[in-house]
């Protein structure tokens, strides 16, 4: 068997639409689709598929095969599904034959799994830059809605299963219900690897049949049903469906199955009182802590080791620790790396998550580093540390905090049912409060206007909240704040200002010929080799333009250092993406690197250093509204056009598709960020400063040598 593939105990086994399989006929049916995949070629294989024995067959069989295995969720959109599959390389997807027209409208291959009908479409993506040793790469969004791959390694893998099954043990769980998609890592390794290398058996039917529909959407009354006609001993929860089924249980009065012993929650902070109220009802609800990086799950409460409220006590593969930044660190069974994103991986990986250890070894998770809010008064806030108090009283279901350079916190809040009053919901605000010092309270709150969802808009497909969106539809109805000023709830409307004003100098760029050229597909390889060599010299000054800017903020404006930190993290090595780009293109990345950039390049990045440190820094802002701006108007369309006229791989077009999508999703942060700007002397200059960027880059693409007249009608 090879070195990746799960071990499994004999008496392990799977139910799954009315059939057991056992070890035996699982490895078997594996060994036979392994076969089949490296006959075809395969050597880097996706899945879009329900819950089911076939999806337990091939992820076997990848490993067994030495094929890398990317499983893509069901909720994730088209979009993120066609990232996925570009940037990992994808060569193989195995899917149900009704959906592989979506993706090859050509031949492809008809598989047998489990006795059902499936098809092994083709792929025909540039070979992905993957670190050595990969087994499989599972794909998560963030909050910008990007699916960032992480490549995991199977003794990494094998340690936290391993880890879950010595510290279960005597539990003597049998029957596990996977009630996430086997997508999910969390399930994938917690709910079926390390059940089956202990040799219980996993019930693995279509999640709808649980009550899961997407990412989001779940009945607890179908999931009660089914945890009770299976006599699952065990299950894995997302928070939002432990408060759901707990809700169920409380309002009819009555009590889990008796066949539960562990309830794992994870994915989320829980909360002490939800975990109680769950308890209290008979769900014997533990909460856990894990992250992509590692492998899936850290820590867990266990029986006999219980502190309701932490995450739990490492298990037995894992360490951690907590920096002098207050950062949670963690070591034991990491990552291989990023697909397409080369990246050491130190002894101690930072995992972003805020946190202490107690002296009791238990593990208390306070929230994300890069959310830390820092009010106008100087104190740091974690917002999951208020939203986790706030959705743990019984009145609210989902709840995001803003104070970023405000007197006050405001929220926005959805109540757990739509019946649930306003009075209610401010009664809840106000018991939490109570609870809270005076800088973490609550002033203002407005109930939000859908849940936060992925169908809403306003969360990712894995769950977690966009706070931009949630800002950009709910600010203007966010009220004062009480006892004190006008809080940065308010909408200052600069944005609205900006865009108005500048709006004549955004069309003289969109004028340019070149760019009206491309937009109607009259492109050639030397114009778009050039646009990318302009690119990289005014894009490696990014992350030096934005510590500048930071560097030169005056002591009234140092609300701002947190979001250009965030600005800088993401924006850290994207030059690097264009050069990638030029290689594949066939052009020299290298005399890229080492020449000088050309007349209209060198002025514009001059103008730009010349703002920050002879005008106002927050000049610099026109820059990065204008190149966002052009990003998210340009960027998608302008490289569909590109590659359908050159016929270029995709892996061509990383800066302009990552581009168009990380822009997107920044244009809420940026608009957000304008609205806070008060001083009308500030506005003025970043106005200013926009429509002299929008000249500046003008003349960058007039810089740009045009097609010929010949070329514009051929692949040119």
């Amino acid at each position: 068997m090879n070195a990746a593939a799960t071990p499994l105990a004999p008496q392990a086994a799977i139910e799954s639409g009315g059939r057991r399989w056992s070890r035996d006929e699982l490895l078997e049916e594996a060994a036979r689709l392994g076969s089949v995949l490296r006959a075809q070629g395969i050597t880097v294989l996706a899945s879009l598929m329900d819950n089911g024995a076939a999806w337990v067959i091939a992820d076997l069989a990848a490993a067994q095969a030495g094929i890398v295995h990317v499983p893509l969720p069901p909720f994730f959109s088209e979009q993120q599904l066609r990232h996925a599959l570009s940037a990992a390389g994808v060569n193989g997807l195995l899917t149900l034959p009704a959906l592989a027209a979506r993706w090859v409208p050509g031949e492809v291959a008809p598989v047998q799994i489990a006795g059902s009908s499936w098809t092994c479409v083709p792929l025909r993506t540039a070979p992905a830059a993957i670190p050595p040793g990969t087994s499989k790469i599972t794909f998560t969004s963030g909050t910008t809605g990007t699916p960032k791959g992480v490549c995991l390694n199977g003794r990494a893998m094998h340690a936290v299963a391993g880890g879950l099954v010595e510290a279960l043990a005597p539990l003597g769980i049998q029957r596990h219900l996977c009630a996430l998609p086997l997508t999910v890592l969390l399930e994938n390794i917690a709910g079926l690897m390390a059940p089956l290398r202990q040799g219980a058996t996993c019930i693995v039917a279509p999640l709808n049949e649980l009550g899961l529909q997407g990412s989001s959407k779940f009945d607890a009354g179908k999931f009660d049903r089914a945890v009770r006609e299976h006599r699952a001993d065990s299950v894995i929860l997302l928070p939002q469906m432990l408060r759901a089924w707990t809700g169920l249980l409380t309002h009819t009065g009555q009590r889990a199955p008796e066949s539960l012993k562990f309830v794992a929650v994870g994915g989320a902070a829980v909360g002490r009182p939800l975990i109680e109220a769950a308890r209290a009802v008979g769900i014997p609800a533990y909460e856990g802590y894990g992250l992509s990086e590692g492998a899936s799950v850290q820590t867990l409460n266990l029986p006999g080791a219980d502190l309701p409220g932490s995450a739990g006590k490492p298990l037995p593969h894992a360490q951690l620790r907590v920096s002098p930044e207050g950062e949670i660190e963690v070591r034991g069974s990491l990552f291989n790396g990023y697909v397409g994103e080369p990246v050491e991986i130190p002894d101690w990986w930072p995992s972003g998550d805020l946190g202490e250890i107690d002296p009791q070894g238990f593990v208390h998770i306070r929230g994300r580093k890069k959310n830390l809010l820092i009010t106008s008064f100087g104190r740091n806030v974690s917002p999951e540390w208020i939203e986790t108090a706030l959705t743990s009283q019984p009145a609210i279901g989902q709840a995001v905090l803003f104070g970023e350079g405000m007197s006050s916190l405001c929220a926005v809040i959805w109540p757990l049912a739509a019946s649930i009053g306003d009075d209610a919901v401010q009664s809840a605000v106000d018991t939490v409060n109570a609870g809270l010092p005076d800088y973490a309270r609550v002033g203002a709150w407005t109930r939000a206007g859908a849940p936060f969802d992925a169908d809403s808009g306003f969360a990712t497909t894995n769950g977690r909240p966009r706070r931009d969106a949630i800002w950009q539809a709910h600010k203007q109805s966010l009220p004062q704040a009480p006892g004190g000023d006008t809080t940065r709830c308010s909408s200052m409307e600069f944005h609205s200002q900006l865009v108005a004003q500048t709006t004549e100098a955004r069309n003289g760029l969109l004028g340019v010929p070149i760019v009206q050229g491309c937009l109607r597909g009259e492109v050639s390889l030397p114009s778009y080799l050039a646009f990318l060599e302009s690119a990289y010299h005014h894009v490696k000054h990014t992350v030096p333009l934005l510590a500048a800017c930071k560097a030169a903020l005056p002591a009234r404006l140092e609300w701002l250092q947190g979001a250009l930190l965030e600005y800088i993290e993401e924006e850290r090595g994207h030059e690097e993406w264009i050069l990638d780009d030029i290689k594949a293109c066939g052009g020299d990345a290298e005399a890229v690197r080492q020449g000088r950039p050309n007349h209209a390049v060198e002025v514009m990045v001059a103008y730009a250093y010349d703002t920050i440190a002879r005008r106002n820094p927050l000049g610099f802002f026109g820059m990065v509204y204008v190149l966002e701006g052009t990003s998210v108007a340009l960027a998608l369309a302008a490289a569909d056009q590109i590659q359908q006229g050159l016929g270029l791989p995709a892996s061509a077009f990383s800066y302009l598709r990552s581009h168009g999508i990380l822009d997107r999703e920044h244009t809420a942060h940026f608009a957000n960020l304008m609205d806070m700007i008060e001083d009308p002397d500030d506005q003025a200059d970043i106005v200013h400063a926009a429509r002299a960027f929008y000249r500046l880059y003008g003349d960058v693409f007039r810089s740009l040598p045009l097609p010929s007249p010949k070329a514009s009608g051929e692949v040119a």
